[in-house]
């Protein structure tokens, strides 16, 4: 007997509706202008303590495009320090554990359960950047699990594979980890020598051939014809110190000014990223 109260949905997959242009130009391999100046970054939302359950927490959203994509939404949960079970060797230090995983409808391709090589990626160089902040001497025997959840990601996964851009869109993803990190890490009440936040730099190339390559932060790759190289760095502001550093692209090893002018626009990007989360810190201690 069939379940009158319960509405299925469709057997086969749908298409959401579309009410302008904009996505269908990006569908079809149109690049849309990049409104921003290149030297500023995209507005962010950041709130701290929204898992009451949870040691510490917070939330970051970072606006759309405004080309018809989506913004980055990550929900960030720290749970300890704790005390590690007994069979557990001793260690003079806490033990960081980092775990981010795309939720499976932040993509219209949907994603497993199970994390991919991209997710474990990314749980590496978080941990590697949020390692260099925390004062892990505080804590011997103790354990800390940062959890991190991707709501919503910034770029359809079918559309940046078929571009080949889906590794630029990660570098935004671990931007926007390590900063939502740090927050939840100060919520936490886990002390830290600094604050630390991510920034995105990349080298692209825009329409026309006679078009220079030009450095952007906070890059959205989709707005521009090509992106030759990217860096993501995790920084320290009143330490001035880098805790992470992330480079891909392909560049003559010789021109040494460009590697140079890539990592200042990450560390700018980064400290725009920072003033962010120091304003947040102050309303939630106000």
């Amino acid at each position: 007997m069939a379940d009158r109260r319960r509405i299925n949905g469709p057997v086969g997959t749908t298409n959401p509706p579309i009410y302008d242009d904009a996505p269908e130009k990006q569908s079809e391999g149109v690049k849309v202008a990049r409104s921003r100046p290149a030297n500023v970054i995209r507005r962010m939302y950041l709130k701290t303590g929204v898992t009451p359950s949870a040691s510490g927490s917070a939330y970051l959203e970072i606006e759309s495009s405004g080309n018809g994509g989506s913004g980055l939404k990550l929900s960030c949960s720290v749970h300890g320090p704790r005390a590690l079970p007994r069979s557990t060797p001793f260690s003079p230090h806490i033990i960081l554990s980092t775990h981010v995983k795309f939720a499976p409808f932040a993509t219209k391709q949907r994603r497993g359960y199970i994390r991919d090589p991209i997710e474990r990626d990314l749980g590496t160089h978080l941990e590697t950047a949020l390692r260099g902040s925390i004062i892990a001497d505080r804590w011997p025997k103790s354990g800390v699990d940062i959890i991190i959840s991707i709501v919503e990601g910034e770029q359809d996964r079918e559309t940046s594979k078929a571009q080949g851009i889906e590794a630029w869109d990660t570098m935004n993803a671990l931007s926007g980890c390590i900063t939502v990190a740090s927050a939840a890490l100060a919520d936490a009440g886990i002390d830290c020598v600094d604050t630390v936040a991510g920034g995105v730099a990349a080298l692209v190339q825009d329409a026309g051939d006679d078009a220079a390559p030009s450095i952007v932060v906070d890059p959205i790759p989709s707005e521009h014809e090509k992106v030759l190289a990217a860096c993501c760095i995790a920084y320290l502001p009143t330490r001035q110190e880098v805790t992470n550093l992330w480079f891909k692209g392909d560049l003559p090893a010789s021109d040494m000014d460009v590697y140079t002018q890539l990592i200042e626009k990450g560390i700018q990007a980064s400290k725009s990223a920072n003033r962010v989360l120091v304003d947040c810190l102050n309303e939630t201690v106000g």
